[in-house]
């Protein structure tokens, strides 16, 4: 029963009037951003006040800004709304996409995983640019079968509106064959994109996204910065949260805070070229696309998030597009993965937007939520690392069953 398309689209339906509803509530103002960051964005792009990417540096990449001007179409004051209608169209258009006509069991689960993580996961999984990208995401993955270049340009456009989508682009240049195609595609696009921006003027300030983020400092929902929200929450002196009024997000500063900032970026760098050569390894040792690529790139997707000096709520959005990938592909590996990310969706909504205040409080109880959600972000990232090295092992145990192996996530 289940399966049946009513059902599936009833439960969409009804999970995301609960998150449009929790979003208009305004308990812990989850539409913070959307209200006052991107409609001021939006308002001052059409006031040609400021053309964020062009002239003035913008903190994500240009195409973000269709978005967010898209939901300015019915006015200021019905902007959130728009905003909101706007992402559950496009995870409208993923879930058919996922669903399709008859779906078969894996997607079916597949599905529902996805309704029950978004519930889980709470207002925030509508109310940020990353929930646009999310499903634009899992479309392309989608598509990476039938429509092999029109998910290439998907991925890449999705990955210019938001960075953390190059995941799926470098995941595919190891774990397979057509790799050529794959990142052809991404540059052709990223050189269209970059070369219609130049016809505005835009010069180096389209890359500003770049350095936007590299200059930022310790979010407080970062794994690193535990160490010092510990010391706040146990009253030890010498550490402060506030608000950076240039990046808009609370950070966390103290003894040893700014030789960790400067580390971590580097350190970023040396974690995914570790993930890539384990990728690599597995890949020369014969490891099939589809059952290399999914926990690759789940690898990689945990990695841009817990090995990171930045941190927010919206980014467990990230983990739906590989789980749901996995799914599809290896419905028996990937159940424990995906109870796991469920759990780590729960404990988000209550970091955010519920006990927000706790948090930047420094509260014992918010500050051991928070730690126990991000030591699960490193538990599996584990998981996956250990996978991905066991496909590169001769010996390594096939984590595919073989009822799993005709669905072929990539044309080789």
């Amino acid at each position: 029963m289940l399966r049946r398309p009513v059902a599936l689209w009833t439960g969409f339906a009804l999970v995301h009037a609960v998150l449009i509803a929790l979003n208009l509530s305004g308990i812990g103002w989850p539409l913070g951003d959307v209200e006052q960051v991107y409609l001021g964005w939006a308002n001052g792009t059409v006031a040609g006040t400021a053309r964020l990417g062009v002239d003035t540096a913008f903190v994500y990449p240009i195409l973000a800004l269709a978005p967010i001007l898209a939901a300015l179409v019915f006015g200021a004051p019905l902007y959130a709304l728009t905003w909101l209608g706007l992402v559950t169209l496009i995870n409208g258009a993923a879930f058919g996409m996922l669903t399709g006509r008859r779906p078969g069991s894996a997607a079916t689960v597949a599905a529902w995983w996805w309704l029950v993580f978004l519930l889980l996961l709470g207002p925030v999984g509508l109310a940020r640019i990353d929930s646009v990208t999310a499903p634009l995401v899992i479309m392309g993955l989608l598509w990476l079968r039938t429509r092999p270049v029109a998910g290439a340009v998907l991925l890449s456009l999705a990955t210019w509106v938001k960075v953390w989508p190059v995941a799926v682009i470098i995941a595919l240049g190891v774990a397979s064959a057509r790799r050529r195609q794959v990142i052809a595609v991404f540059a052709a696009t990223s050189l269209g994109i970059i070369g219609f921006a130049q016809l505005f003027g835009s010069g180096l300030t389209i890359l500003s996204f770049v350095t936007e983020q590299t200059n930022r400092g310790l979010q407080i929902e970062a794994p690193v910065a535990a160490w010092w929200l510990w010391q706040s929450a146990l009253g030890i002196p010498g550490t402060l949260v506030y608000y950076d009024q240039e990046i808009l997000t609370y950070q966390v500063v103290g003894a040893g805070s700014d030789a960790v900032i400067a580390v971590m970026t580097p350190l970023l760098a040396v974690c995914v070229t570790a993930v890539l050569l384990l990728g690599w390894r597995a890949q020369r040792a014969g490891a099939s696309v589809d059952r290399l690529f999914p926990p690759l790139l789940f690898a990689l997707v945990l990695t841009l998030i817990a090995i990171n000096k930045v941190g927010s709520p919206q980014f467990m959005t990230w983990l739906a597009a590989p789980i749901i990938l996995g799914l599809v592909v290896s419905p028996r590996a990937w159940p424990g993965p995906a109870a796991v990310a469920l759990l780590m969706a729960g404990l988000t909504q209550l970091v955010y937007p519920y006990f927000y205040n706790g948090l930047l409080a420094t509260t014992p109880t918010m500050v051991l939520v928070l730690t126990v959600r991000n030591l699960l972000e490193l538990v599996l990232l584990g998981w996956m690392m250990v996978r991905v090295w066991r496909l590169g092992s001769a010996s390594g145990p096939d984590s595919d069953t073989g009822a799993d192996r005709h669905r072929s996530i990539l044309k080789e």
